[in-house]
């Protein structure tokens, strides 16, 4: 990829070039929606009478009275930056409805950028996190004037990005702490992190966190299931109808990689300009963590890259330069911390199985025909704790990223499967599986996998997890109780990343039935678990002989 070698070799340099003469401000714009509810808005412009393309934030954090300084570069290069508080939020009029209302408020503000005597018609979006949904709703909407975006850590599928995920677990610290920070009564004092999620009913955690009833959070707990409430909401199931390039930026550690690479994967697909950028990063994109150097390569200038993206698609510089044979995805390869280029996700890999034995054992040899199962007892009055991984959003009370994995594996509900030390590199690019031939004493229950890397210090370093709620283990559609004693053959989604497992290494797999508060802990009682508030063990079994052969499924480059 042309542009990110150029903005890479330019380091951390976000434009040399001067501010325009005069920028001008127009603040606290009241801009009118079709249903009559005026958006506040705020417009930095270079001066003077020329029309120029224009760049969209919308925030629902408040836009405050100046461009923040990650906007900057972009005015200076000419283009208009437009900032506004989205429906219910800042200053601007109307109830906060959460992604309801950000395709006709993103249409309807596109078309009155596009009509100020300043514009040229040509506008843009960026912004990460909330302010990237807001850009897939509004190139959902089909406006003409929308002409490329740019969004980061953003995701494509309420259900699995914002509140539940692919194993139906509900992601309960990232969506909690979300309230507590955003939504809570300004007369209360801060929550307790630590309280909040462990109230009980989950029906109201949302006072606990926030002082007050959220309709959102109650509309989600109404709806566990994927159904047609979820699929009106999703950008990936609409993902059709997005016909504006998109540059995607997403990182290992965070909340949403996996759907910002699906939406970039089903975007390619259907031939579509999109290209993305996964760095060793968490939401915070492109940050560090403390304790964990990924060299001076991690550092990707975001902006710079940016600024190359829309003055292809807003000022038509380099427009006609044939991009077809370059790779599209741009994957850091942590362990080497050196970038590669693909020109699809997943790339081309080969499946390598690791199987589970006695003794914490993984193999690529198949277990013996007989081979006593493991177990443990699942206590959700005692779950095991999250240590970092892909979490969202507030590091000072949730931490996220690479963290040493040690203390886990002093716990009896926690199983620890390792191999041997790697005898050469091996490369895992793409989606981790782990599957699992389970059994438990309750009518439903969780089961965990994570993915580690072990150092030869011993430093046991995650790399990505998943969870699989027993009642989704055949759809995120419908429910299906377990029956207590019955082995099932289950798969868990255990996430994505990009590692060189150096020679010297392990492989580990952990098995759990918790990774709290990242996940909500399931009760054990089959019962709805909105409305639950009795807690029960469960006895858990993992099996590993030749006929239920449970193994870890690595994708391994070619």
């Amino acid at each position: 990829m042309r542009m990110f070698r150029r903005a890479f070799l330019a380091q951390f340099l976000l434009l040399a070039a001067a501010w325009p003469q005069g920028v001008e401000k127009d603040l606290h714009v009241r801009v009118r929606m079709r249903d009559g509810v005026h958006l506040c808005t705020n417009v930095f412009r270079p001066g003077g009478k020329q029309r120029v393309p224009a760049l969209l934030v919308r925030t629902p954090y408040g836009k405050g009275p100046d461009l923040a300084a990650a906007y900057e570069p972009f005015l200076k290069a000419g283009y208009a930056v437009v900032v506004q508080d989205v429906r219910g939020r800042g200053h601007s009029e109307g109830a906060f409805r959460p992604l309801e209302q950000e395709e006709h408020d993103g249409y309807d503000t596109l078309a009155w950028i596009a009509g100020q005597s300043w514009c040229n018609g040509r506008i843009g979006m960026v912004g990460a996190s909330y302010l990237g949904i807001v850009q897939w709703k509004a190139a959902l909407s089909g406006s003409p004037y929308l002409k490329a975006i740019s969004p980061a850590v953003a995701g494509s599928d309420e259900f699995e990005d914002r509140f539940y995920s692919k194993g139906g677990a509900m992601k309960l610290g990232h969506r909690l702490s979300w309230l507590a920070a955003n939504l809570r009564l300004p007369q209360l004092p801060e929550p307790k992190f630590e309280e909040y999620v462990r109230h009980l009913p989950l029906r109201t955690s949302d006072r606990a966190a926030a002082g007050r009833q959220i309709d959102f959070w109650q509309a989600a707990l109404d709806h566990p299931a994927y159904d047609d409430y979820w699929r009106a909401v999703s950008t990936r199931e609409h993902i059709a109808q997005v016909k504006v390039p998109a540059l995607i930026f997403a990182g290992w550690y965070d909340n949403f990689a996996e759907n910002d690479l699906e939406a970039f994967r089903l975007l390619r697909q259907m031939g579509r300009e999109a290209r993305i950028v996964v760095g060793p990063w968490p939401h915070n994109v492109p940050s560090g963590f403390a304790g964990f150097d990924f060299g001076p390569e991690a550092n990707l200038p975001i902006r710079r890259i940016q600024l190359e993206w829309f003055d292809r698609w807003l000022k038509g510089i380099n427009k006609d330069q044939d991009l077809s044979g370059e790779a599209r995805a741009r994957l850091f390869l942590m362990g080497a911390n050196r970038w590669k280029e693909a020109k699809e996700w997943p790339p081309p890999s080969e499946p390598l199985r690791l199987y589970l034995w006695n003794g914490g054992r993984l193999s690529v040899k198949t277990p013996p025909r007989r081979s006593k199962p493991d177990s443990y007892v699942y206590d959700p009055r005692n779950p095991a704790p999250t240590m970092g991984g892909a979490v969202c959003c507030n590091p000072k009370i949730f931490p996220w990223g690479p963290m040493d994995q040690r203390p886990l594996e002093t716990r009896k509900d926690v199983l620890v499967f390792s191999t041997e030390p790697l005898k050469e590199d091996l490369e895992v690019t793409g989606p981790v599986r782990a599957v699992l031939w389970v059994s438990t004493s309750a009518p439903d229950t969780d089961f965990t996998a994570k993915l580690i890397d072990v150092w030869p210090d011993g430093r046991a370093v995650n790399l990505c997890d998943g969870i699989l709620r027993l009642r989704y283990r055949n759809s995120l559609e419908r429910l299906e109780a377990a029956k207590p004693g019955q082995i099932y053959r289950v798969t868990i989604e255990a996430g994505v990343t990009s590692n060189l497992f150096r020679k010297g290494h392990r492989i580990r797999l952990h098995i759990s039935s918790s990774n709290f508060p990242r996940f909500d802990r399931n009760p054990n009682t089959g019962r709805p678990i909105a409305g639950e508030t009795e807690l029960q063990t469960a006895r858990q079994t993992l099996y590993h002989d030749a006929g239920r052969p449970s193994h870890l499924l690595l994708p391994v480059e070619k």
